[in-house]
Order: C-alpha cells, then structure tokens, then sequence
C-alpha cells in the first residue's frame, strides 16, 4: 500500500494513518527503466518522487560546457523534487535511473488541494521542512 511507503519518508514522518491514506490518493505510480530521464534539470517542477525501489542519480550542470557533476544517489524510501510543491522554479539537477526504478508520484496540484483541505498536514510538513533547514544552517556555521 502507497502509504505504508509514505510512512517511511522522513518528510512524512509526522503524519498519521488517516493523513498519509489522502496523500497516497493523490499519488501515481510510475516506473523508469536503468538510463531513462525521470527529469531534467531546467524542467519544470511538476511534483514530488518517492523512490519505492531501485536507485536514481542527481547530477547538475552549472555551465553548459562543463561536465555534470554528481549530487548524489537517492534510493528506497528517500524523496526527491519536493522543492516543486513548494515553489514553481524549475528543476534544479537531472535525476537519471540507475537500474529500473519504481516511485510514487505526488503532482504538485494534487498536493496542493490537500493541502488546502488538510491544513494541519501543511503545519506538520513545515515543522519537518524547518528542521531540515536547522541542520543545513548548523553545518554551514560549522564550517
């Protein structure tokens, strides 16, 4: 069931049964085999990814004639693209399947209209969006 996948999402975290059973209504299921696009970086921003199996690749062009450079790796039960339901800037990296790739979909006017039904989803998902912020702020001043 998609929300038992959502339950194990750090930004999910704090939901409840009943709050992650109406974001799993709004999910699409979609699956990318090994090399395939899932997106570009330039695109726009249509939703968010919940990579259910398999392994995707972030990378990142800053210059058009330098190579990309590799953000990283996202796999099971990790997120990528939730900037996009949150603004409507375009895609900030390329994310390419490392082998086929299962994920849930969340567009971002689904998540939207939740949101707007749901209030009390949007103060939670803000309070896990506020940490993670806290924890990049600390490291910077770190370094």
């Amino acid at each position: 069931m998609n929300e038992d996948t959502l339950a194990h999402v750090d930004l999910f975290s704090t939901l409840d049964r009943k709050e992650l059973q109406v974001l799993a209504k709004s999910c699409q299921e979609r699956t990318y085999g090994a090399g395939s696009k899932i997106f570009s970086q330039g695109d726009s921003g249509v939703g968010l990814y919940v990579v259910k199996s398999g392994k995707i690749r972030l990378t990142q062009s800053n210059n058009p004639d330098r190579a990309e450079i590799e953000l990283g790796i996202v796999g099971a039960r990790q997120v990528m693209g939730e900037m996009a339901l949150l603004d409507d800037l375009p895609r900030s990296a390329t994310a390419t399947a490392v082998d086929d790739v299962d994920v849930l979909v969340l567009p971002v006017w689904e998540f939207r209209g939740v949101l707007r039904q749901h209030p009390d989803i949007a103060l939670k998902l803000l309070a896990v969006l506020s940490r993670r912020l806290r924890k990049v702020e600390t490291r910077q001043r770190e370094w």
